[in-house]
């Protein structure tokens, strides 16, 4: 019984030269045997995280095709290796049993949902900006001065896309003639 208590960490650090409890005192042959799980990666992508448009940057570790573990980048100037908690949880968004991986579509006044094939979606989706387009388009306005809108067709931005990305999207609406274009950040 004396033996076994020698063994507890408390024991070996107020008996032995390790006070703070930070070396031999707090180790174990089980936590001896573990090992980080980047270490059997097969590569290590960098990314940037999908959450917000701060931009911080990932490194993503892969084995046999499958993310393994998702950390901080070191290299990035603009995390410098830290992740707030939902960017370090992206691995559980790619990963998640309950992630999404096909179009779902519920039909006007119908209470079932079903799946569609992309080509589909993308077809419904076109439809609906060419109808919405030509049934609110506004070449003139009641003194005859030109307009060239449509006001059937609105977006609202979302945080996650950068400055780029923000670009192309304005110059998509904006090729439609849509005016009414915000963006989340500035809500």
């Amino acid at each position: 019984m004396a033996r076994s208590r020698r063994r507890w960490p408390l024991i070996r650090q107020l008996t032995g030269n390790d006070r703070g409890g930070r070396a031999d005192s707090a180790r174990s042959p089980w936590a001896d045997g573990l090992q980080a799980r980047t270490v059997d990666a097969d590569s290590v992508v960098q990314s940037v995280c999908p959450f917000c448009a701060v931009g911080c940057g990932q490194r993503v570790f892969v084995k046999d095709g499958v993310i393994v573990q998702i950390e901080g980048d070191p290299d990035s100037p603009i995390s410098r290796g830290h992740l707030c908690p939902k960017g370090a949880a992206t691995k559980a968004m790619v990963q998640s049993p309950s992630r999404l991986t096909t179009i779902r579509y519920r039909r006007p006044y119908a209470t079932d949902w079903e799946d569609l094939p992309l080509d589909t979606a993308m077809q419904m989706i076109a439809d609906r900006v060419v109808a919405a387009r030509q049934a609110s388009w506004e070449d003139v306005d009641e003194l005859g001065r030109p307009l060239h809108r449509c006001m059937g067709i609105a977006s609202l931005g979302g945080a996650t896309l950068d400055n780029e990305e923000n670009y192309l999207w304005k110059k998509l609406f904006t090729s439609w003639g849509a005016v009414q274009i915000e963006n989340q950040a500035r809500i």
